[in-house]
This record gives C-alpha cells, sequence and structure tokens, in this order.
C-alpha cells in the first residue's frame, strides 16, 4: 500500500506507512506539528495528545505482527470537527490482537489505560482485520487566521 502523507486544517493523514519504531516516532513529532500549526492548546493538553497518539503507534508497531512474515503498516487518520471543536483520531494495523501469554507481558499493558486516561475518549476494535485505536478530545480551538 502505498504511503498517503496529508496535513491541513482539517486532517492529518499517514497511510500504510511501516509499523516500527522509527516510524511511530516520525509520525508522532509530525502530528505534534500539526497541532502546533493549526490549533489552540496548552502545552499539558498538546502533551496529552501526543503521548495517547504515541502509545497507539508504538502498540501497533511492537505488537500487531509479532510472528507474522511480513512487514507490517499502519494508519494514523486524524480530523477536526469544527462544528463540534474535535479531533477524532484513529490508529489502525492490519495485524492481529495479541493477549499476554506470559507472566512477564502481563505486567507491561500500560499504554491502554493512558490512552483512555489522556483523551475524553477512547476505544479500541480488535477485528480479524486488525485493530483499530479511536481517541477523541473535545473544546479544542483552532489557531485563529491572520
Amino acid at each position: 500500500m502505498p504511503t498517503a502523507d496529508v496535513a491541513n486544517a482539517e486532517r492529518f493523514e499517514r497511510i500504510g506507512v511501516v509499523a516500527d519504531a522509527r516510524t511511530a516516532g516520525r509520525i508522532r513529532d509530525e502530528f505534534a506539528e500539526w497541532l502546533r500549526l493549526f490549533f489552540t492548546l496548552d502545552p499539558i493538553r498538546s502533551s496529552d495528545l501526543i503521548l495517547a497518539i504515541n502509545e497507539a503507534l508504538a502498540n501497533c508497531a511492537e505488537f500487531a505482527y509479532v510472528g507474522a512474515d511480513h512487514v507490517g503498516t499502519m494508519d494514523l487518520r486524524a480530523w477536526y470537527d469544527p462544528s463540534r471543536s474535535t479531533i477524532a483520531v484513529v490508529v489502525a494495523d492490519r495485524g492481529s490482537w495479541r493477549n499476554p501469554d506470559s507472566p512477564s507481558q502481563l505486567s507491561r499493558g500500560r499504554g491502554i489505560p493512558l490512552m483512555e486516561a489522556l483523551s475524553d475518549s477512547a476505544s479500541i476494535e480488535a477485528t480479524q482485520t486488525g485493530t483499530h485505536v479511536h481517541l477523541e478530545w473535545s473544546n479544542v480551538a483552532r489557531v485563529l487566521a491572520g
């Protein structure tokens, strides 16, 4: 799948990017720049969004394709709804959901509670064709033009 790079005041998309730690970091930084350019967020709120997105991307990179015989991909789609003053984000992969199967894996797992705590709404949909993490933040103002 070809990579799609879209960023404007209404949406930010990175589609079909390689699901690895380096790419996750790059996408996180690009998303942070999108927030800075187009939205009025205080430093704490901005950090909340960036950290939650980082967790979702890191989960894709680390877990979605464990044991797969191919390099996996992930998508990040974010959009702003001006009528509701919300930013919604979906981070998706085409891998499989992984349940912890060893005691050492059970001691991890702080990413999902962190995403839930940092966003106004969070949900995860795991299917046979991949996982979708849905996050939303309300009361987000756009940068005024001019």
